[in-house]
């Protein structure tokens, strides 16, 4: 399954707010490269050969190899605080809407797990303006999180001593997930989203299931 290919929910992405189609191959295939051999390995004739396309052609689209990366990298990080965001403003108890938070997450994950390898393990490739730009993003990120979390143990729905230490364990949890899934293997991204859920539940005290669990 190539990166354009990859699935949440059998929802093809074909990253259409990339445009033109030139330029949208060209992420694509460096997508591929630097999760396959690294953004330092990665040379740009590499990402034009993967897109079928010379290495003149990708410098009129993107001026640095960094740019690839930093591109790819902002619209990752955007799709992934927007899962959360809609989670935390969701309606519901802390319970379901950490439950939807995390599901969702570890959907995207499993799902487009060579696109998340590369957004989530390649930020220090990316140069100081670049990296503060996504390192505000990851901030925000983790707000949202730490916010369903604390909403929990206001009311008493959860049992966190420290909901720092315990939003940077549910994040990490939830993100090493593209490290290991495998298309072929025995859960799909939905199956392996509902178990982290209850993982998660499990870690912070949760007092009961959320509703249709």
């Amino acid at each position: 399954m190539s990166t354009a290919e990859e699935t949440t929910g059998g929802e093809v992405d074909p990253w259409d707010e990339v445009t033109p189609e030139a330029a949208r191959r060209l992420l694509v295939a460096a997508v591929e490269a630097f999760a396959e051999r690294g953004y330092h390995a990665t040379t740009t004739r590499d990402i034009a050969g993967r897109a079928g396309m010379s290495p003149a052609a990708l410098y009129i689209h993107y001026k640095t190899k960094e740019e690839l990366l930093h591109r790819i990298s902002r619209i990752g990080h955007d799709k992934a605080l927007d899962i959360l965001r809609t989670a935390a403003e969701g309606d519901g108890s802390a319970t379901e809407r950490l439950a939807d938070a995390v599901g969702s997450f570890v959907g995207w994950h499993a799902g487009r797990r060579t696109t998340a390898r590369v957004v989530q393990y390649e930020l220090d490739a990316l140069g100081p303006d670049a990296r503060a730009e996504i390192l505000e993003l990851r901030r925000q990120v983790d707000a949202q999180v730490r916010g369903i979390i604390e909403d929990g143990v206001a009311a008493g729905e959860f049992d966190v001593p420290d909901v720092h230490g315990t939003t940077l364990a549910v994040l990490s949890l939830c993100i090493d997930v593209a490290r290991w899934f495998n298309v072929n293997g025995p859960r799909t991204p939905e199956q392996v989203g509902a178990l982290y859920a209850d993982l998660v539940l499990r870690m912070v005290g949760a007092k009961q299931a959320p509703a249709g669990s």
